[in-house]
């Protein structure tokens, strides 16, 4: 009984963990970052990689300013 109460709690954990990372679209030349569905981010093709936002934010980047990121 315990064993499966502390499953469970450890799967919500797990979840709950991997909704906040949120992934973007980061410009390694500009270094700013969009949400994946941003203008933007769509038009991006060159210098531009998808990572955590974390990352993005690690790596020195600033946040779009239309969709802020």
């Amino acid at each position: 009984m315990l064993k499966k109460i502390i499953i469970s709690l450890l799967a919500i954990l797990f979840i709950q963990v991997h909704v906040l990372a949120e992934t973007v679209i980061f410009n390694t030349q500009t270094l700013k970052y969009h949400k994946i569905g941003c203008p933007a981010a769509i038009k991006c093709t060159k210098n531009c990689i998808k990572i955590d936002k974390k990352e993005a934010i690690k790596r020195g980047g600033v946040p779009c300013k239309k969709c802020g990121g």
